[in-house]
């Protein structure tokens, strides 16, 4: 696969995600997958299934706000939604290795977005 294949893989990978579908993690992550954020440091790929898993196929939605190919590495900032409208904003890094398999995630996180209608506190309406 062509690198430049990869920022759609990383398309997809939140999408299998919000579909809960493992099989595409299965043959998509490296086993010398490295993960990380900020709660969670330095996670191989068994501690990505037990930590992160759990939540995917929860009819979550990500509206994908950048994806950029940079060679080996995707940047993706994404506006997440959850079934219960909260959500917030985050970037990705995912990097790949020569079989274009994610071997590192690195999760910066954003802020949270506010339920439509919602106002953030102590802001004045006018």
């Amino acid at each position: 696969m062509a690198a430049t294949d990869r920022a759609e893989i990383a398309r997809q990978s939140y999408l299998a995600f919000a579909a809960g579908d493992r099989a595409f993690f299965e043959t998509r992550l490296s086993d010398d997958l490295a993960f990380s954020s900020p709660p969670d440091p330095h996670l191989d790929r068994d501690g990505w299934f037990a930590r992160c898993w759990p939540s995917a196929g929860t009819r979550q939605q990500f509206d994908f706000v950048r994806v950029v190919d940079a060679g080996d590495e995707v940047i993706v900032t994404y506006e997440l939604r959850r079934p219960d409208a909260s959500g917030g904003r985050n970037t990705e890094v995912l990097t790949f290795d020569n079989d274009d398999k994610i071997v590192r995630i690195e999760v910066y996180f954003g802020w949270d977005l506010l339920a439509p209608g919602s106002q953030p506190v102590g802001v004045l309406s006018s």
